[in-house]
């Protein structure tokens, strides 16, 4: 079985009487040649990773730049004074976001998942439920498959560098990924992880990737936050029995073709969109100021 497209995983688990991760798990054992346990290990130190990261962030340091850092903290204080709007589990989704994002910003250890830009959507939606619902590591484990499954078709049939799709190709599938892991979480079968996932892509397709000074800082942080919102609202709407109307491997396929023809500005060149605004142009020369 390859990881080419979400309709061969399926085919893969059913013809194996395995779920939808176990099939991710069976090929990742084949391609390196390790037993089951030595697979589940090496997922279990990612999500280790995720954690660690998560409970060693204090909101106090600061990217080389100055424009990152500070901002989850403030969500997480905003939460704990029950002011936010969206309630608790999706209030400390954009605080998880935000905290993981401004990590990478500010050069500390996290997880590409599927990329260091990205890298904050899928802990953002796992964290807060593995402590709400008191999940098992063998639950998480099994999401993440579902996850890294899901991140393997984009990237063969569509890709997730920002650099040549944009950010829909980084933040796109980030919250594909992390949609897919939700519905698996909460009991949703293999048609509602693939829904799940169009769901999401769809709904981020044709984002641009406009950094800026060419800073992994503005929008991406936030970014984080809008990819980690749109999974939770894909994986709700999935398991609510809704429909894609656009298969899955058509909408990836689709994404791929959106960012082969997005101009060269909108592709991490920091050469458009908010990377050529005043702000943007300002903080570029400070940035060239200090080389």
């Amino acid at each position: 079985m390859r990881l080419d497209s979400m309709e061969a995983i399926c085919l893969g688990a059913k013809e194996a009487g395995a779920q939808f991760w176990e099939a991710v798990l069976l090929y990742d054992m084949e391609e390196r040649q390790c037993i089951r346990e030595e697979s589940m290990a090496k997922m279990l130190t990612v999500w280790t990773a995720m954690v660690e990261a998560s409970d060693s962030y204090t909101g106090q340091r600061r990217s080389v730049s100055g424009l990152v850092g500070g901002d989850g903290l403030k969500m997480r204080m905003y939460n704990r004074r029950g002011e936010s709007l969206c309630g608790d589990y999706v209030g400390r989704v954009i605080a998880e976001a935000l905290s993981m994002a401004e990590s990478n910003a500010c050069m500390r250890r996290i997880v590409a998942a599927p990329t260091a830009g990205s890298c904050g959507v899928l802990p953002a939606v796992l964290i807060p439920l593995w402590n709400q619902q008191k999940l098992t590591q063998r639950q998480v484990i099994e999401a993440l498959y579902t996850a890294s499954g899901i991140g393997a078709v984009i990237a063969s049939k569509a890709g997730i560098s920002g650099a040549s799709g944009g950010c829909q190709a980084e933040i796109g599938s980030a919250a594909a990924m992390a949609a897919g892991a939700l519905v698996h979480i909460q009991g949703g079968d293999m048609d509602m992880i693939c829904n799940a996932v169009a769901i999401a892509l769809k709904n981020l397709m044709g984002l641009i990737c406009d950094p800026v000074a060419g800073l992994v800082e503005v929008p991406c942080v936030k970014r984080n936050v809008a990819g980690a919102m749109t999974a939770v609202s894909a994986a709700d709407m999935a398991l609510a029995g809704i429909e894609s109307r656009v298969p899955v491997d058509q909408v990836i396929q689709a994404m791929g073709e959106v960012g082969r023809h997005m101009p060269l500005e909108f592709r991490e060149t920091a050469l458009g969109g908010l990377a050529a605004t005043p702000f943007g142009k300002e903080i570029k020369q400070r940035q060239k100021e200090r080389e």
